[in-house]
């Protein structure tokens, strides 16, 4: 279990990244959702210990993250949202360096990195310079290294951001497998990621916890209570403008309008809420400026 509590940063300028975090993730796959420049990277850096807050704790299966930082390093795997490499070396090289810094040497250094090659769907791109790859496989490359020594706590920060979709399928599932049995968080915009894996997520914005649950409890609040109809662009009109829109989007040259009210607008049908749903309207209750992704 990773206990956060009380958790405030304020970097130079006043710019408040983290306002009061209190949030408990248990072992398995976390989800945490929100727009770009909601604090999530802060808040993962400061989890990986790489830099400080200015109050609160952080406590994993007992170590206290800013009074014991080598214990909870030695059970961290870290994925940032981007990560350099060495210039003209393999993968498997490079496995093999990032092992020995670990304090993985000899047969067992050998034996770990071809399997997380193996693992990640490396294999055959293993004598490639990891500055040769495409962005799916540095981003396996990325959580190959991460996993280097079984972490018991996993961070992984925008993992998908910039992939096409079979090497968004691929790594969800790499994902989902490492989930089963330490703690994974998972932080991210893209909804999609967090519906496909997570059985628990937080909504976060101007680095609060605006919400959080499971994500079936989650939709199921808005079950009844949701509706969507088509209407001509730019139809400031239609029947459902009275109503919480809660989002609109194309759809075969016309525009989808979802919005919340106890009964249906006219021309309006029941929908299925969605976790996108829920977190739109989660931005939206809080006063969160919501742009295109």
């Amino acid at each position: 279990m990773l206990t956060i509590t009380g958790l405030f940063k304020t970097y130079a300028g006043g710019v408040r990244a983290l306002d009061g975090i209190d949030i408990d993730i248990p072992r398995g796959l976390f989800g945490l959702l929100g727009p770009n420049g909601a604090g999530k990277s802060t808040l993962m850096r400061t989890i990986a210990t790489l830099q400080d807050a200015d109050t609160g704790t952080i406590r994993f299966d007992g170590i206290d993250a800013f009074k014991d930082r080598m214990a909870l390093q030695r059970r961290l795997g870290y994925l940032p949202q981007e990560f350099g490499t060495y210039p003209r070396i393999s993968a498997q090289a490079m496995l093999r360096h990032f092992a020995a810094l670990k304090g993985i040497h000899g047969a067992a250094n050998r034996a770990i990195v071809d399997e997380l090659l193996v693992r990640t769907n490396l294999w055959e791109a293993r004598t490639r310079s990891v500055d040769t790859f495409s962005g799916g496989m540095r981003q396996r490359f990325g959580i190959a290294q991460a996993l280097l020594g079984n972490p018991d706590l996993l961070i992984v920060d925008e993992p998908t951001a910039g992939l096409d979709p079979v090497e968004r399928r691929r790594f969800q599932n790499l994902l989902s497998e490492v989930g089963e049995d330490v703690v994974v968080i998972l932080s991210t915009h893209i909804v999609e990621d967090v519906a496909a894996l997570c059985p628990r997520v937080a909504i976060m914005a101007d680095g609060r916890i605006l919400k959080s649950g499971d994500p079936r409890e989650l939709t199921a609040e808005l079950q009844g209570n949701l509706w969507s109809g088509i209407v001509d662009k730019g139809g400031a009109g239609h029947p459902g403008a009275g109503h919480q829109v809660i989002t609109t989007r194309r759809f075969a040259g016309r525009t989808e309008v979802r919005v919340l009210a106890a009964q249906a607008p006219a021309g309006f049908t029941a929908a299925a809420p969605t976790l996108e749903d829920v977190y739109f309207k989660t931005l939206i209750d809080h006063g969160i400026p919501i742009q295109a992704e």
